[in-house]
């Protein structure tokens, strides 16, 4: 059966060259079935475009972008009734996709494309996390707390970059500009509290984010597990140490690490958290998020790859 696609387009991508891009793709799409594009205009807009194309009856909607793009129409598709919502689809194109990546998406946009439409669906979990206000978000592969939230803060002054070179810096930058570790008291799966400093803590779905690091190796978006990784409070110089390890995924035999996995989890600070969820800020230097809980949604989406 031929697909309706709806192909959900941020212009900005790649520093503005995915214009050339995309035009580059459009004769991939028309040798196929019923297609429409539609390009973001501000940050929520995929998320709109997405509810909007299901209301319509297409079949798949493709984000065709960066994580960020991704992101927003993952939250636009988790907003609706499971029964209601469509295949999901990711094309590369922008600075980096890991959540494409994670899933073995191809690359090169031409291949991604052309799975677009003859890809097989794979079912993938979906974190969501609810703060103490109820400000609900949805995660297909990192919510990051500290430092992991405090790199995707530096890295809107880091456009010159290219993106695991910007990641790199901005992680640099972070570990020598902010060294607080709030105290985290954590509760997993209904058990007993724990409660630990963290300068960086990182729930994943995928085992790669920032383009390059491997904060928990063995993470798998299908498995109906998320995992945690954390780095307590220590020095600047062993944080600067733990930077290769984390890109080799080999950070787990410090005793500074602190690794784990679960279903549900209930977090709560003493002090507001800086928060990034798949690349884009969800709370920042000024946030007033002191809690969160977080649980796995099994199979919530079914990914064409």
């Amino acid at each position: 059966m031929r697909r309706r696609v709806k192909l959900i387009f941020n212009p900005h991508a790649h520093r503005g060259r995915a214009w050339e891009e995309a035009r580059a793709l459009q004769a991939i799409v028309g040798r196929f079935g019923e297609s429409e594009w539609a390009t973001t205009e501000h940050p929520i807009h995929a998320a709109q475009l997405a509810v909007e194309a299901t209301g319509r009856g297409f079949d798949v909607v493709a984000a065709i972008g960066s994580d960020g793009t991704a992101s927003g129409v993952i939250n636009g598709l988790m907003s609706l009734p499971p029964e209601r919502r469509p295949l999901l689809a990711s094309v590369w194109e922008g600075s980096g996709n890991d959540f494409a990546s994670n899933l073995g998406i191809a690359k090169e946009p031409a291949a991604a494309m052309q799975r677009v439409f003859t890809g097989s669906p794979r079912a993938i979990d979906v974190g969501q996390a609810v703060d103490q206000a109820g400000r609900a978000r949805y995660c297909a592969n990192v919510l990051g707390i500290g430092v992991d939230a405090q790199v995707t803060l530096y890295s809107s002054q880091a456009k010159i970059l290219q993106r695991f070179a910007m990641c790199l810096w901005c992680t640099i930058q972070a570990i020598l500009r902010t060294h607080e570790a709030p105290i985290l008291t954590l509760r997993t799966d209904g058990g007993e509290p724990i409660r630990q400093s963290a300068l960086m803590f990182t729930i994943c779905n995928g085992p790669r984010e920032s383009g390059g690091f491997f904060v928990p190796p063995d993470a798998r978006p299908d498995d109906g597990i998320l995992y945690n990784a954390s780095i307590e409070l220590t020095s600047r110089l062993m944080m600067s140490r733990l930077i290769p390890e984390v890109m080799n995924g080999t950070h787990g035999r410090f005793r500074q690490v602190h690794m784990g996995q679960f279903k549900e989890l209930d977090l709560a600070s003493d002090r507001p958290l800086t928060i990034q969820v798949d690349g884009e800020v969800l709370a920042g230097f000024h946030s007033d998020v002191t809690g969160l809980r977080v649980r796995v949604l099994p199979a919530a989406l079914q990914v064409i790859v």
